[in-house]
């Protein structure tokens, strides 16, 4: 499987299997996916005792549109690429099928109807938790799920990982000013970048 696709009524299940197991929701833009995301979700998903983690790409607002970033789909694919040889650790393109703009709380809400019998935990880092009453129905995520708060400097969280210092931003730039990303991405998503000439301009 490579994802969490499919129409909102009518879900497959992305593990083979009916529910009744644990997954962490890894959101984010992923812009490029990176080496840091990677080990972050692995890491998740130990630490965590979670069956697996989606990360899920979060879509294009169509009413608020960023220049730098990429298409959903080649940030999707660029996910898929990273994570095929993962164990437990899957892209999503789930948020794509819903309504925009996408609200963490409606994704849930979405979520649970599709898979009942999967519980759902919320990952988040703690620069979005030091926030976190501000999103949409926030009081309600809490009253319904876990939440798990990973550290983003300079924010805490309520677990403690070893975070790599690696940024999408960064990547982006050493991209268009010609420098080296090996080692900062993985292979086969520097590949896709190179062949379809990403990040250049």
């Amino acid at each position: 499987m490579g994802s969490t696709t499919g129409s909102p009524s009518r879900p497959s299940s992305p593990l083979g299997r009916p529910g009744g197991v644990s997954v962490g929701l890894f959101g984010g833009s992923f812009n490029p996916i990176h080496v840091g995301h990677v080990a972050l979700a692995k890491a998740l998903r130990e630490h965590c005792h979670l069956d697996e983690v989606w990360l899920m790409v979060s879509p294009q607002n169509p009413l608020k549109r960023q220049a730098d970033l990429l298409d959903d789909r080649q940030r999707y694919e660029m996910a898929q690429l990273a994570l095929r040889n993962v164990e437990g650790v899957r892209a999503s393109d789930y948020e794509f099928q819903l309504p925009r703009p996408s609200y963490t709380w409606n994704t849930l809400q979405h979520l649970r109807q599709d898979f009942p019998e999967t519980t759902f935990t919320l990952i988040v880092g703690g620069d979005n938790w030091a926030h976190f009453e501000r999103w949409y129905h926030w009081k309600d995520i809490l009253r319904n799920h876990r939440v798990v708060v990973y550290p983003r400097a300079p924010y805490p969280g309520t677990i403690e990982l070893p975070l790599m210092d690696v940024s999408s931003t960064d990547i982006r730039h050493r991209i268009r000013t010609g420098q080296s990303v090996d080692g900062l991405v993985p292979e086969p998503v520097v590949t896709y970048i190179e062949e379809h000439h990403l990040y250049a301009e």
